[in-house]
């Protein structure tokens, strides 16, 4: 069984190597310089989009279920409202994106009077992560020993000291997991984003005015992200090169999963040895 479970281990492995180097080579293999500029032949403003309009997500998502796993492991009192409540993040977990982003097209675009825009792609893309984060927190906080809560309550702290200064660093490893399966999600998203976000991208870097359309970090501008240049690119681009600019679009964005990942482990890591060491 030892030498079965090594195999099962080993062919995700390679399977993972070998999908991410055959994307990742085949993107770089037709790509050119001017692909890797800030203009409309380029892709920069697009990965710029999907890191932005991510981040915007991670801040909505990130507190809210956060907190909301707090509640439901550490407050709330097994009854109906608990149980109607966690079947209905297991609801909101298995909607498909469409779905989702038809209904950031109606709330947030056609009942709030705006057009297409990275704040409304992030609203959506929340949607989306909030179930995630909020079963990751809450399975974390439920699967550290009692000795935890109780030792901290015991030498005088309050319940909200022990969660906050006890529990959720004991669990910070599992919760940045989370936090990595959400972002994971928001690099790929594309239904959601179809509707909300928009397919268009006009940004003027030396202007930065952020109540302008064109400043790059106005959160109320279309911006078209990484998974939409790929879709359009293989669908609906009339460009020579449509198809070289979509495989490098892929490559990037597998790229940038991948160090995103990276950089997170590594902080966490800092971040377990500081509070150890301290």
């Amino acid at each position: 069984m030892t030498g079965l479970f090594y195999a099962v281990a080993a062919f995700f492995l390679i399977l993972l190597m070998a999908f991410a180097s055959y994307v990742i080579i085949k993107g770089f293999m037709g790509a050119s310089p001017e692909m890797f500029t800030f203009s409309r032949k380029g892709i920069l403003n697009q990965l710029f989009n999907t890191v932005y309009l991510v981040a915007l997500s991670l801040l909505i998502s990130c507190p809210i279920g956060m907190a909301a796993g707090i509640y439901l492991s550490q407050y709330a009192k097994r009854g109906k409202l608990t149980s109607a409540i966690k079947m209905c993040i297991e609801t909101l977990s298995s909607l498909p994106s469409i779905v989702v982003g038809l209904f950031g097209y109606l709330v947030f675009i056609l009942m709030t009077g705006m057009k297409w825009n990275l704040m409304a792609g992030a609203l959506a893309v929340s949607i989306l992560s909030l179930p995630l984060i909020t079963t990751t927190t809450a399975d974390a906080l439920n699967a550290l020993p009692l000795p935890y809560r109780d030792g901290s309550m015991g030498l005088g702290a309050t319940k909200w000291q022990t969660v906050h200064r006890v529990l959720m660093p004991a669990c910070s490893p599992r919760i940045i997991t989370g936090v990595i399966l959400a972002a994971g999600r928001g690099f790929g998203e594309a239904a959601a984003l179809l509707y909300t976000a928009g397919m268009s991208t006009d940004i003027n870097w030396s202007n930065w005015n952020l109540s302008s359309p064109m400043c790059p970090l106005n959160p109320f501008r279309p911006g078209e992200t990484l998974a939409l240049h790929i879709w359009s690119s293989f669908t609906e681009s009339t460009a020579v090169n449509a198809k070289d600019i979509a495989n490098l679009s892929s490559a990037i964005l597998m790229i940038l999963v991948l160090v995103f990942n990276v950089c997170i482990r590594i902080l966490s890591k800092k971040l377990d040895a500081v509070k150890k060491g301290g």
